[in-house]
């Protein structure tokens, strides 16, 4: 089995992000490996390059401080408060793969829901991601409560 020395923990910091960084922990103790926490703030204005800009940019930086305190949370929740975190506004599946090659990453851990109906055709992030990282992605399931 490979031996993963940096994982990148990718969260959209709601319910079952706890389940998924504690299962990212984990692998990081059995490889020593170290964890760096992500969450993409995927924000896009009604109007791009309307009148509303500013407020658009302030919504945006609004989002960020926000998920920059829970992901500081989520660490805490899960014994992970030395990994590194970064916040970044993009889009989530571009963000991911460019940090992950950036920082050389060996190992994406991302949540996969259940999902059902028009979801399954719309939301694909993980099937993107799987096909598009340039290392293992483990794709941890859960169920919406």
């Amino acid at each position: 089995m490979r031996e993963y020395k940096k994982i990148l923990l990718a969260v959209d910091i709601t319910e079952g992000s706890e389940k998924i960084a504690e299962r990212a922990r984990d692998v990081a103790e059995r490889y020593g490996a170290e964890v760096i926490l992500l969450h993409v703030v995927e924000y896009v204005p009604v109007e791009p390059m309307g009148e509303a800009l500013l407020p658009a940019v302030q919504i945006e930086g609004e989002l960020i401080e926000r998920a920059t305190r829970r992901i500081a949370e989520l660490a805490q929740k899960t014994g992970l408060e030395k990994a590194e975190r970064i916040v970044q506004a993009g889009n989530i599946k571009a963000e991911l793969v460019r940090i992950a090659t950036d920082r050389g990453v060996d190992l994406i851990v991302l949540g996969s829901r259940e999902r059902h109906g028009l979801s399954i055709m719309f939301n694909q992030t993980e099937d993107t991601i799987l096909h598009s990282a340039p290392c293992d992605v483990l794709a941890v399931r859960w169920k919406k409560t």
